[in-house]
C-alpha cells in the first residue's frame, strides 16, 4: 500500500513538472514570435521608406533645415533728402538698376553766381551698363530738371506720362539731346517690366496733371514709392487719386514704402486745387479797372488753366511773361491738358494795345528769383511791363523754406511802385500739392508698409514724417532717416547700412557743369564781402631790380582817390617784398609772388581789419 502511494505521488510531480515545461516553452515560443513580427514590421517600414534606385522622388532622411535668408534690394539716395529738389532714387538687384526721378535744385543765397545744382552722377555713370531705366514721377524741376546733364553721358530709356515727356522733350530739345532720346510715354495702370523689376504706375493727384506713384517689385518685394501727391476729392482733370489700387497693393504686402514728407509739419488735410478758382474770381472783382499781375509756378497747369477761365469769364485776354511759362503752357495746349480760345492768350509784346482792365498777365517769379519776371517787373527792369499805381499783383503761391526774405523783398518794391499785393494766405491764393498729415497717415494705412522710408524733405520734415510713422504703429527699428549718399540694403530681415558715397553737390553755371566747385564759391563770397587787390609788377630778369611799380588796383575794397595813404602804405611794403626776396638769392617767382601776397594781406587787415582778396603779379622784363 505504502508503495502504491510512493508510486502515484511520484507519477503526479512528473505530470506536474512536464505541464510546468510544457508552459514555459509556450511562453518562449510567443515571446521570440512577437520578437520577429516586430523585426519583420522594420524591415517592411525600412524598406519602404527605402527609395528606388533610378527613381525621381529619391529624399533623404528629414532634418530640419535653416530658412533661406530674404533677397534685398539695394537702395541708393543721391538727392531729396536733408533738401528740397534734386529728388533721385537707386534700386538695384542682380547686377540691374533703375532710377525713379532726376531732379535739380534752384540755387541758395549764399551760391553766388550758379545757375541751378544737381545730383552727383558719378554713382550712375560708372555703372552705366547696369541701368535698365530711368521712372518719372512728374514733369517738375525738381523731378525732370537733371535729365538733359545725366542723359549726356548716360543714355538709358526714360519713362513717364504724355505731359511729363512732353516737358521733358522740351528741356532736350533746348540742349540738343533730343533726336537720341529713348523716351517711353506709360499711363496709371501699366506694368513696366525691366530687367529684374517690374514697375507699376499709380495715378496720383499734385499741382501738376499726369503725377504718378510706382509700385517698385522684385524678388525682395514690392516698394512703393509716393513720389509728391496729396489726396484731392475734386481734382481740375476730375481724376482722382487711386486710393483703390493703393490698398489692394497693401493687402498684397508691401516690403517698404517712401513717400512724400514735404507737409509732414501741418495737420489736418490740403484744400483742393478748385479754392484756388473760387478765390481768384473773387479777387479779379476786387481788382476793378486795374491790370491783373499773377505770379504762379510756371508748371502748375491747373493754375494756369483757372486764371484762364476766369479772365475769360471776366473779359480780360491773358499774356504771358517767362521763358519757363510759356514752353511749359504751349506743351499742354498742344497735348490738350490747357484750354484756351482762340484770340484768349495774346503776346507779351501787345498788352500795350489793351486797356488795364482787359488784361491779366501770367508771370514766373514766385519765389523772388533774381532774374525772373516778376522780379525785374519789381526792380523797374523788365522791358516790356512797368508797373504802377494801376497794377493789381497776385502772388499765387507760397515761398518755399530759404526764399522767404528775396520774396519779401520783391513784395516791398512792388509796393513802392504803387502797386496793391496780394500776398496773405487768408485769401485762398494758393494751396499746395503736397499731402497734409491726415493723408500721409492714410495712405499709411492702406500700403501698411514693412518698412517705411520718409523723402522728399528737410530733416524737419523726415522726423516729423517718421513720427507719424511710428504713431500708425509701425515699429521704430523699421523707420529709417536717410541721408543723400547713404546706400542701405533692404529686405524682410530688415535694413542694413551699407556706407555712404562721397558726393557733392554738382553746380551749373552758365554752361559749365561741375567745373565751380566750393573754392571757387567762397572765392566769390569773399569777393563779394571783401573786394580785391592786385600787385602788380615788372623786374628785370637779369638784375632783379624793379623795372615798373610796384602798382597797386582796388576793386570792391576800397576807392583809390579816397585811401591814397593806404595805397602808397601797400605799394612800399610789396615793393620791400620784392626786394627782400632779390637780396636773400629767393627769385622763384611763386615765392615771390607768395611773400607779396602775404605782406599786403597783413597791411590791409592792420590797417581796415578787413581781408580782401589779393592777387599778385610779377612779371619778367
Amino acid at each position: 500500500m505504502q508503495n502504491e502511494n510512493k508510486k502515484e505521488r511520484k507519477t503526479k510531480k512528473a505530470n506536474y513538472n512536464n505541464a510546468k515545461k510544457e508552459k514555459v516553452q509556450k511562453q518562449t515560443a510567443k515571446k521570440t514570435t512577437q520578437m520577429k513580427n516586430k523585426k519583420d514590421t522594420q524591415k517592411s517600414t525600412k524598406k519602404q521608406s527605402k527609395p528606388k534606385q533610378g527613381a525621381g522622388s529619391f529624399q533623404r532622411k528629414s532634418s530640419p533645415r535653416k530658412p533661406k535668408p530674404a533677397v534685398p534690394v539695394k537702395v541708393t539716395f543721391l538727392g531729396g533728402l536733408n533738401e528740397i529738389g534734386k529728388n533721385m532714387t537707386v534700386y538695384e538687384i542682380d547686377d540691374q538698376m533703375i532710377v525713379v526721378d532726376c531732379g535739380l535744385a534752384f540755387p541758395e543765397q549764399d551760391m553766388l553766381g550758379i545757375d541751378l545744382v544737381i545730383p552727383d552722377f558719378t554713382y550712375l555713370k560708372e555703372n552705366f551698363s547696369k541701368i535698365k531705366g530711368i521712372f518719372i514721377t512728374h514733369g517738375h524741376e525738381d523731378h525732370i530738371g537733371g535729365l538733359p546733364y545725366l542723359l549726356r553721358d548716360v543714355n538709358v530709356p526714360v519713362y513717364g506720362t504724355r505731359l511729363t515727356i512732353g516737358l521733358i522733350e522740351g528741356k532736350l530739345k533746348e540742349h540738343n539731346l533730343l533726336s537720341g532720346a529713348k523716351l517711353n510715354v506709360i499711363k496709371p495702370g501699366d506694368m513696366i517690366n525691366v530687367g529684374a523689376f517690374t514697375v507699376e504706375a499709380i495715378h496720383v493727384n499734385h499741382s501738376i496733371p499726369d503725377a504718378l506713384a510706382f509700385a517698385i517689385s522684385s524678388k525682395a518685394g514690392t516698394v512703393v514709392q509716393t513720389g509728391d501727391f496729396k489726396i484731392d476729392s475734386t481734382p481740375i482733370d476730375g481724376d482722382m487719386i487711386d486710393l483703390n489700387r493703393f490698398g489692394e497693393i497693401g493687402n498684397q504686402g508691401v516690403l517698404c514704402m517712401l513717400s512724400d514728407s514735404t507737409n509732414a509739419e501741418r495737420p489736418g488735410y490740403t484744400e483742393s486745387e478748385k479754392k484756388v478758382g473760387e478765390s481768384l474770381e473773387g479777387l479779379f472783382h476786387k481788382a476793378g479797372k486795374r491790370r491783373i499781375i499773377l505770379a504762379t509756378f510756371a508748371s502748375n497747369v491747373h493754375r494756369v488753366q483757372q486764371v484762364i477761365n476766369v479772365a475769360k469769364k471776366m473779359g480780360r485776354k491773358v499774356a504771358l511773361s517767362g521763358r519757363s511759362l510759356e514752353n511749359v503752357v504751349n506743351i499742354g495746349i498742344q497735348m490738350g491738358y490747357l484750354e484756351a480760345d482762340d484770340g484768349q492768350i495774346v503776346s507779351i509784346d501787345m498788352i500795350n494795345r489793351y486797356t488795364p482792365e482787359e488784361m491779366v498777365i501770367i508771370t514766373t517769379g514766385s519765389q523772388g528769383e533774381p532774374m525772373s519776371a516778376l522780379s525785374r517787373m519789381a526792380f523797374s527792369d523788365h522791358r516790356k511791363v512797368n508797373v504802377g499805381p494801376n497794377d493789381f499783383v497776385i502772388i499765387s503761391a507760397t515761398p518755399i523754406p530759404g526764399n522767404e526774405k528775396t520774396v519779401s523783398n520783391v513784395i516791398n518794391e512792388l509796393m513802392k511802385l504803387g502797386a496793391e499785393v496780394i500776398y496773405e494766405k487768408t485769401e485762398g491764393i494758393h494751396v499746395s500739392g503736397h499731402a497734409c498729415q491726415e493723408e500721409l497717415k492714410l495712405m499709411m494705412g492702406l500700403v501698411k508698409p514693412q518698412f517705411f522710408i520718409p523723402a522728399h524733405g528737410e530733416q524737419k520734415h523726415l522726423r516729423k514724417h517718421a513720427m507719424l510713422a511710428e504713431g500708425m504703429g509701425i515699429e521704430p527699428k523699421n523707420i529709417y532717416v536717410a541721408d543723400n549718399g547713404v546706400q542701405i540694403e533692404l529686405s524682410k530681415d530688415g535694413i542694413k547700412e551699407l556706407g555712404q558715397l562721397p558726393i557733392a553737390k554738382v553746380f551749373v553755371d552758365g554752361s559749365g557743369v561741375g567745373d565751380v566747385g566750393n573754392v571757387v564759391i567762397n572765392d566769390r563770397k569773399r569777393l563779394s564781402e571783401n573786394g580785391l587787390i592786385v600787385v602788380v609788377a615788372s623786374i628785370d630778369g637779369y638784375s632783379g631790380e624793379i623795372v615798373a611799380g610796384p602798382e597797386i588796383i582796388s576793386r570792391g575794397f576800397v576807392y583809390v582817390k579816397e585811401s591814397e595813404e593806404l595805397i602808397d602804405d601797400a605799394r612800399d611794403i610789396a615793393r620791400y617784398a620784392i626786394e627782400d626776396c632779390v637780396n636773400r638769392g629767393s627769385t622763384d617767382w611763386n615765392t615771390m609772388k607768395a611773400r607779396v601776397r602775404d605782406e599786403v594781406s597783413h597791411l590791409m587787415f592792420e590797417k581796415t581789419g578787413r581781408n580782401p582778396m589779393i592777387l599778385s603779379i610779377i612779371m619778367e622784363v
